[in-house]
């Protein structure tokens, strides 16, 4: 008899569980690193197994939300930071539940998502970079849109992204950068978090060992060649 936990997974199983994901990120329960990994794992999971590896420390499908301990506030259009001739840093955990700005005039702006708790199904993100420089740190796997304007500056995403067709978060960026710079940057391009491996990851790897660090690596390669190839237009 085949063990059910063997049974292979199919789209329509992948599909519900990434989405039992996006779920819990909007209730807070994941950081957005935390969602991406999940995210990529379950597109590559091949068992009932390892789908369920992914949600084990998740509330059951369905289950009611915990009600708020006190009625929140309604929250401000768009949280901003700025960087006037000096810096301006939000990285660690936090909490994103607004859309975000950040503005550099002369200074520098840094936004690390990776940590932060993200309670939007999509994060929106307005930059403007006048002879300064806005750095956004996302994880790898995430999709990117990128769109704005630069004069005698720079805009440009450096993301190992999704791929095509995956419900994978969405980070949305509007830039504009005058003599400034406006990048997106992938965890491949920026400093390795300072955090220890949560134990379903480590789990995972227990099971999968150098095949799913092999498989994870062959996929970001494809999605790298493939863009090169579009860029180049053939």
């Amino acid at each position: 008899m085949t063990d059910p936990g063997e049974v292979r997974a199919s789209d329509a199983e992948r599909e519900a569980v990434v989405e039992r994901l996006r779920v819990a990120s909007v209730d807070g329960r994941l950081t957005l690193v935390e969602l991406t990994d999940r995210t990529e794992a379950a597109y590559t999971a091949t068992t009932h197994a390892e789908l369920a590896m992914l949600v084990q420390d998740l509330p059951a499908s369905g289950a009611a939300p915990m009600p708020p301990a006190h009625q929140e506030q309604p929250v401000r259009k768009r949280r901003w930071f700025v960087g006037i001739m000096g810096d301006s840093k939000r990285r660690g955990s936090w909490r994103i539940d607004q859309e975000l700005g950040a503005v550099a005039v002369m200074g520098d702006v840094l936004l690390d998502l990776r940590e932060a708790e993200v309670r939007t199904n999509v994060v929106d993100i307005m930059a403007v970079s006048v002879m300064g420089d806005v750095k956004i740190i996302v994880p790898d796997g995430v999709n990117v849109d990128l769109d704005g304007m630069a004069v005698m500056g720079d805009k440009r995403v450096d993301v190992l992204e999704a791929a095509p067709g995956t419900n994978a978060p969405v980070i949305r960026v509007h830039a504009y950068a005058v003599m400034g710079d406006v990048k997106v940057i992938g965890d491949s391009r920026a400093q390795p978090l300072q955090r220890g491996l949560s134990a379903w990851r480590e789990h995972w790897r227990m099971l999968h060992g150098d095949e799913w660090r092999n498989m994870r690596r062959q996929l970001r390669d494809e999605h790298r060649n493939m863009r090169r190839t579009l860029r180049r237009g053939y």
